[in-house]
């Protein structure tokens, strides 16, 4: 049996003094390094105060000025005050990112206190100076996140200060403002916006604790006590001689260490071995036996209050018509279609890639996320002119190609268009093979008057915006009664499973054209 491992020895003469500086393992460096050089109040109630406050702002709330343990009673009234004024704490909720980023700003403007001192501000003036300057930093900063909130519904994820003069700089562009443009005219479309939210095929996913419990037999963990029984090998323990150690048993020695000391120089010998506990002696141990009690927790079956498996929407593959037909109002609701797409995938943890598609080979991919820079591509992407011709194979063929990766394996395909394109049979038979091995649906968002053969041939379902003109310059209604023109004035020109059965190639209609002319040039028969 090998021998029980002994406990290691903790060090405890640092302990109380490392306990004061237990929340430098729970922040962030950013925050550490800001607070263990900082001028102000104490070290270790400093970084106590920072962790606390880390943990509130993410949570959206605050705690009153009273419980600050730093920096100080007036300046903690001043820092809650402004906080409260701008709002802080609601943005910071459920975004530690920025919690970090509003903690490390307080710090360094704090910090700067005993800069103004220096310059000659009496302690209150400069303790006002601070707190003003954390105001006006963060004033521009909240106005960012109020208008993207309000437009995007969600405020990208900051991680830093390097992207807030980014965004800020884009909110006073041109293009933010078909972003806004876009956002209004979803709001005027909720049927779009519901069909947008339905794609995706479903998939489990875990509970989610904060979503309503259904009651439901689940297993339990409760404690199960069991009994274990052990031998232990004690060693020098009389008992079972196993062979030959060195040592300083006196007691087990062999005799010829006891030969030694009979010796007048040699047991000058003896002594030094004993001393080194190198004498050679009877190594022996016994056994030992022990019952051991050990608790666990094992899973019993037991009704209990437990969160049900709900699912999940699947990703969404985008392919918006970028070709010159599109121009005017049909683009104005197309990129609403992408802005509701990109907010929707984010909002609901989904991924979304999106094809802006012009004429052959003219094919913009985009994987929209709402950080900084993502914000920053759609808005340049929604921002930007449509115009040129119009190809629909290539976006397809990519489409078709991520359901293959594990990422994509769930996506349907959005496609909004003006319809004005036709599909090759070729790919409308790689689309089909598609939807039959994978189940992935193609819905059409038809921004015209009327649907055309390409779009009927590739969509599962057609939603029509019927009244995309007054998206532009002019309120006039559609002039047509029905998008299904096509089908039902020109059934015959559709590929329909019975179509094509009717349908015979141009090789076989020449042959069959001949041959009648053939018949028609013989003489009549006598």
């Amino acid at each position: 049996m090998a021998e029980a491992a002994l406990p290691a020895a903790t060090p405890i003469l640092f302990a109380s003094l490392e306990a004061q500086l237990d929340a430098l393992d729970r922040l962030p460096r950013g925050l550490w390094l800001g607070g263990m050089t900082h001028s102000v109040g104490e070290l270790a109630l400093r970084l106590t105060t920072l962790d606390r406050l880390r943990a509130q702002l993410a949570s959206g709330a605050l705690p009153p000025e009273a419980d600050w343990c730093w920096p100080g009673t007036p300046l903690a009234v001043g820092v809650v005050s402004r906080i409260e004024q701008l709002g802080l704490a609601n943005h910071c909720q459920r975004e530690p990112a920025l919690a970090d980023t509003v903690l490390m700003s307080l710090l360094f403007h704090l910090d700067l206190i005993a800069d103004y001192q220096d310059r000659g501000a009496a302690p209150a003036v400069a303790a006002q100076m601070a707190l003003d300057a954390f105001s006006a930093d963060w004033q521009a900063r909240c106005g960012v996140m109020d208008e993207l909130a309000a437009v995007l519904g969600v405020v990208p994820e900051l991680a830093g200060n390097d992207r807030w003069d980014a965004l800020a700089g884009m909110l006073r562009s041109t293009q933010w403002q078909a972003v806004v443009e876009a956002r209004q005219a979803m709001g005027q479309l909720p049927a779009l916006a519901a069909v947008i939210e339905a794609l995706g095929r479903a998939q489990a996913t875990p509970p989610d604790a904060s979503l309503p419990q259904g009651r439901q037999a689940s297993a339990a963990a409760v404690p199960a006590h069991s009994t274990q029984t052990r031998c232990i090998r004690v060693p020098d323990l009389p008992g079972e001689t196993r062979g030959i150690q060195r040592s300083a048993r006196i007691s087990r020695m062999l005799p010829a260490e006891a030969a030694l000391l009979g010796h007048p120089r040699l047991r000058l010998v003896w002594h030094a071995r004993r001393a080194e506990r190198t004498l050679l002696s009877y190594e022996d141990d016994d056994l030992m036996s022990e019952t051991v009690r050990h608790t666990a927790m094992v899973p019993a079956p037991a009704p209990a209050t437990r969160p049900a498996v709900r699912p999940r929407r699947g990703p969404m593959l985008v392919c918006v018509d970028t070709s010159g037909s599109m121009q005017g109002a049909a683009e104005a609701v197309a990129k609403a279609v992408v802005l509701e797409a990109a907010c929707r995938a984010h909002a609901q943890g989904r991924d979304c890639r999106v094809f802006a598609f012009g004429g052959p080979d003219e094919v913009l991919e985009m994987v929209l996320s709402m950080d900084a820079d993502g914000v920053l591509q759609l808005t340049r992407f929604l921002g930007q002119a449509f115009g040129g011709g119009t190809d629909i194979g290539a976006p397809l063929a990519r489409c078709l190609d991520a359901l293959a990766s594990a990422r994509w394996r769930n996506a349907d395909i959005l496609l909004a268009t003006d319809g004005a394109f036709g599909a090759t049979p070729a790919l409308a038979a790689r689309l089909a093979e598609a939807k039959a091995a994978s189940g992935v649906r193609v819905q059409g968002v038809l921004i015209a008057d009327r649907e055309t053969i390409g779009l009927l041939e590739l969509s599962d379902a057609i939603f029509w915006v019927r009244d995309w003109r007054r998206f532009g310059a002019t309120e006039a209604a559609s002039p047509v009664h029905s998008k299904s023109l096509t089908a039902d004035y020109f059934p015959g020109a559709l590929r329909t499973d019975d179509n094509r059965r009717h349908t015979v190639s141009g090789q076989a209609a020449s042959h069959a054209v001949r041959a009648g002319q053939r018949a028609q040039r013989r003489p009549p028969e006598e």
